[in-house]
């Protein structure tokens, strides 16, 4: 049995937390929001956001992040992406040397270009500072449904650890030393993600969304390589899988505000229906600094950028989309002579 501090207590942390409860790991959750604390303590069920899911009586819960932090085996950093930073720095006085901590929040810094595993290691240079990712809605996780998902790691024996931890008959884990990689794919699907919502909310069909899918995936593959990440990543569960899953289901926050902005929502009427919070607008301006960065062209995100943050009519972006200059799919395979 191990010892998890759970940091943070959205649908993500309690489905894990849930898991690893009934793994039979000792668990405990953490939340900054009193009132978050007293609803879990007393109803063993987040009703707000996993309604339905009953959780194990032994589950504790908490407001005290240093009693969440000490003498854990694993810390699960579950916090949404903008406040990685900010609860890592208040984690850190609490972290013991060689800490395992686990990242399951998906982003880029949009600030520092950072990824999130590398604002945690920047923060806590003392722990060892791990991924986990996938395509992995936390309802369905909640609920046992079958899952598969990717630990990354520095060290194979780490990552072999935490598969161990994780792993049960419903939830698959596989290992990767990829963490570059890992975390590109799962925070570029999410402002995919918005761009399939956005064709969805315009009333555009199965052939856009496909295509979008596909070139998205393009664009983030080509993205990762010049930053170092490996082809195989993109081409796996934490790059076209959960590209796929954010794109289709109705559980993906990022797709839901774009289709509410494809059926003419503001930006903040979006954000406000959906009432979480919506990593791929974080996401959107930080790969926009990559794509200039490495010299990358990432038109399908660019167009997102536009009409997030610049009021182009999204109608006005799939157009542009389709009107680009005529090129071959595939740069790299050449005519025969």
């Amino acid at each position: 049995m191990e010892r998890i501090g759970i940091i943070g207590a959205g649908s993500w942390g309690i489905a894990l937390g849930k898991l690893l409860s009934e793994n039979g790991h000792k668990v405990t959750v953490w939340s900054i929001i009193p009132e978050e604390i007293e609803m879990l303590s007393n109803k063993h069920e987040h009703v707000d956001k996993l309604p339905g899911v009953r959780l194990p009586d032994d589950m504790e819960f908490t407001t005290d992040l240093k009693l969440t932090c000490t003498d854990k085996d694993i810390l699960v950093l579950a916090v949404p992406s903008p406040y990685t930073r900010s609860t890592s720095h208040s984690m850190k006085e609490y972290v013991a040397d060689g800490q395992i901590i686990v990242n399951v929040a998906k982003g880029i810094e949009e600030n520092t270009l950072y990824t999130l595993s590398e604002v945690i290691e920047e923060e806590i240079p003392q722990a060892k500072v791990t991924v986990l990712s996938g395509p992995s809605h936390a309802e369905e996780v909640g609920r046992g449904l079958p899952t598969t998902v990717v630990v990354g790691a520095k060290e194979q024996s780490v990552a072999e650890y935490l598969q161990n931890v994780f792993m049960n008959d419903v939830f698959r884990v596989y290992t990767s030393s990829d963490i570059l990689g890992m975390e590109l794919g799962g925070s570029l699907k999410n402002v995919v993600a918005l761009a399939a919502g956005i064709a969805d909310g315009l009333g555009f069909g199965d052939n856009a969304k496909a295509a979008l899918i596909t070139r998205g995936i393009a664009e983030i593959g080509r993205l990762g390589m010049a930053m170092g990440g490996q082809i195989e990543t993109f081409c796996g569960l934490t790059g076209i899988g959960d590209l796929i899953v954010t794109c289709a289901s109705m559980h993906s926050r990022n797709r839901r505000a774009g289709i509410l902005i494809g059926q003419g929502k503001t930006y903040d009427e979006a954000m406000s229906e959906v009432k979480m919070v919506v990593e791929g607008v974080y996401s959107a301006k930080a790969a926009m600094g990559l794509s200039k960065k490495y010299g990358v062209d990432l038109p399908i995100i660019e167009q997102v950028n536009q009409v997030l943050f610049e009021g182009k009519p999204a109608k006005d972006a799939l157009v542009a989309l389709m009107g680009r200059d005529k090129k071959d799919e595939h740069l790299n395979i050449e005519w025969d002579k």
